[in-house]
């Protein structure tokens, strides 16, 4: 196998822990400061050396992907009125996608984010992305899982060290045997554990690199009760087979946007690091007495 160049990013999903705004604003829409999450995810992919992305989308949110077409109408107008840093703004956003092929395919019902990856499918090694995992980083997640699949040539999940206990139960969380520093073998993936019956202190970030006998597998996993076909489940599987499956503990900040506190304050560190708002922020706040 060669290292995965082409990414499947999963934006298919209801939103419902954001309703009632997300019935009007796709998820992948909310901003992180000034630009919205779905711009992150792509620039990590593309800043790990992917060349291809397949976004997953519902029928409702397929023009999300618009986001990243050209809109050569607005940038005459940004001209006539002189809006130059707008205007470079919009260059910017080309430039980050001008060498990628992007494409989307649609998820008819929300089946769980198994039956969502199952849609886009190859037979090459593909990096999967979750929309709403947004880690700040200084080497972004999906380059240091390539570093591992290297030399592996087996599927990488990224892994986060969880310091409160009482949050295990909301994660999927790994039983792992530590080969190195930050390296693990994975032996199996409890969902939403009881802190005290969690295996670790790790948790699966929604960042993977999966291989085509992994995908084989995920397409004979049985759904749910929910009737969902859950990527976790389909992980265990290929483990009780008796495959491997690596997990690193990625370098960086995650910056969790999964329900709508976790988003509020991952808007708000965001605001407060950014290179050209922050420090008038801090005068704001300051002024309001709110800090």
């Amino acid at each position: 196998m060669t290292e995965p160049k082409r990414a499947i990013i999963t934006i298919a999903g209801l939103g419902t822990r954001f309703l009632p705004l997300s019935k009007l604003v796709p998820k992948e829409l909310w901003p992180l400061a000034d630009k919205p999450l779905l711009y992150y995810i792509v620039k990590e992919v593309i800043d790990s050396g992917i060349k291809e992305i397949v976004f997953v989308v519902r029928k409702e949110n397929k023009e999300v992907v618009d986001y990243f077409k050209p809109d050569k109408k607005l940038e005459k107008l940004l001209v006539q009125r002189k809006e130059n840093i707008l205007l470079e703004e919009m260059k910017n956003l080309e430039e980050l996608v001008k060498d990628v092929s992007i494409s989307y395919v649609l998820q008819k019902s929300p089946l769980g984010d198994g039956h969502a990856v199952l849609q886009a499918i190859t037979d090459e090694p593909t990096v999967v992305a979750f929309s709403d995992d947004i880690v700040e980083s200084k080497s972004p997640v999906i380059l240091q899982l390539k570093n591992v699949f290297k030399t592996s040539q087996k599927p990488v999940i990224a892994l986060y060290p969880i310091k409160d206990e009482a949050k295990l139960s909301c994660y999927g969380v790994v039983k792992v045997e530590k080969i190195a520093n930050k390296y693990y073998k994975i032996k199996e993936i409890i969902e939403k554990p009881k802190p005290s019956e969690a295996p670790s202190n790790l948790a699966i970030m929604g960042k993977y690199i999966l291989t085509p006998d992994f995908f084989s597998v995920l397409k004979n996993t049985k759904a749910n009760h929910k009737k969902e076909i859950i990527l976790a489940n389909a992980l265990d599987n290929y483990l009780k087979l008796g495959k491997v499956v690596y997990g690193f503990e990625v370098e960086g900040k995650w910056l969790e946007c999964g329900n709508k506190l976790d988003w509020l304050k991952s808007n708000l560190y965001t605001c407060l690091k950014h290179p050209f708002y922050s420090s008038e922020i801090k005068e704001f706040l300051k002024k309001e007495k709110l800090i």
